[in-house]
């Protein structure tokens, strides 16, 4: 079975369905709050000629969602799968970002929980790479369990190659009856 890298997923709050060329609007509008990506090794984000370079290797991803607020309808966000490594048995979820407003644990709980069970269908290990200065995104990745396994190196649009904290989650084990 291959791995589905844009299912529509859908929670109490929040829905994840592919992102799309039409979303552009919507989404650069949550996007550009510069305070988003304040902590992010990319943190000119926010400008409109480099989140169009995101968005654009968004789509080619294959494997780009955005966020909606089940309540309201509306797009709060963007998150994706990357670099599935059937041989390794494992995938990233990354690029990921929300309104500040959905800021607070249990949006991103939710969405990460979302992704983890798709992923766990697939394989055992998911991975996180989350930028060295962002404090608050590596407190919210601890928060959903994954654990530290080291510091790697990744380049971010036309931004130099910056440290970026690896973090992991494993699949867990169901014990047998």
């Amino acid at each position: 079975m291959s791995f589905d890298l844009q299912p529509n997923l859908k929670g109490e709050l929040l829905e994840l369905r592919p992102l799309t060329p039409g979303d552009w609007d919507h989404l650069f509008a949550v996007a550009s709050d510069p305070l988003i990506w304040e902590q992010h090794p990319e943190s000119d984000r926010y400008k409109e000629e480099v989140f169009k370079v995101f968005f654009r290797e968004a789509l080619q991803s294959g494997g780009a969602f955005v966020v909606i607020d089940r309540m309201t309808q509306e797009i709060i966000g963007s998150t994706r799968f990357y670099g599935y490594d059937p041989e390794k048995s494992e995938i990233e979820i990354g690029w990921t970002f929300l309104a500040r407003k959905y800021w607070g644990g249990k949006y991103n709980r939710e969405m990460k929980s979302l992704m983890l069970n798709h992923a766990f269908k697939f394989v055992e290990n998911v991975v996180f790479l989350v930028g060295e200065k962002n404090i608050r995104s590596q407190k919210a990745i601890e928060k959903i369990g994954a654990t530290r396994h080291g510091i790697v190196t990744r380049a971010y649009g036309s931004h130099p190659p910056a440290l970026n904290v690896k973090y992991v989650i494993t699949k867990p084990r169901t014990e047998p009856t």
